[in-house]
C-alpha cells in the first residue's frame, strides 16, 4: 500500500521543485512515480494538428519519484510520515506523525 494517493497534498521534499506542494493527479505505482499539480514543468515541442493548430512549444506538467514527496497533513499543515493503523471495524487508516491525526 503506498502512502500517497489521488487527491492528496504532497509537498516536494528534493530537487528543483523543493519546497513546492500541490495536489496529486495521479499515482503510477509501477513505476513509483506520481504526477503533482503545479509541480515539475516540462517543455514538450508539439507539431501541428487537425486539432492543435498552432503547434509550438507546450509547458506541462511531468511525473516525479514518489521517494521525493510527502504528504502533506491538513490538520497540522505541515509534511509528515503516514503510519497505517487499523480501525474497530477491521479498516486501516492511515495516521499523520507528527499530529496523530486520521488522514482521509
Amino acid at each position: 500500500m503506498r502512502n500517497i494517493k489521488k487527491g492528496d497534498t504532497a509537498f516536494v521534499l528534493a530537487g528543483k521543485n523543493k519546497g513546492k506542494s500541490g495536489k496529486v493527479l495521479s499515482v503510477y505505482p509501477e513505476k513509483n512515480r506520481a504526477l503533482v499539480e503545479g509541480v515539475n514543468f516540462i517543455k514538450k515541442h508539439a507539431r501541428k494538428t487537425k486539432d492543435n493548430q498552432q503547434g509550438g512549444i507546450v509547458q506541462k506538467e511531468a511525473s516525479i519519484n514518489i521517494s521525493n514527496l510527502a504528504l502533506l497533513c491538513k490538520s497540522c499543515n505541515k509534511p509528515t510520515r503516514v503510519s497505517f493503523t487499523k480501525l474497530a471495524d477491521g479498516t486501516k487508516a492511515r495516521v499523520c506523525k507528527k499530529c496523530s491525526e486520521m488522514i482521509s
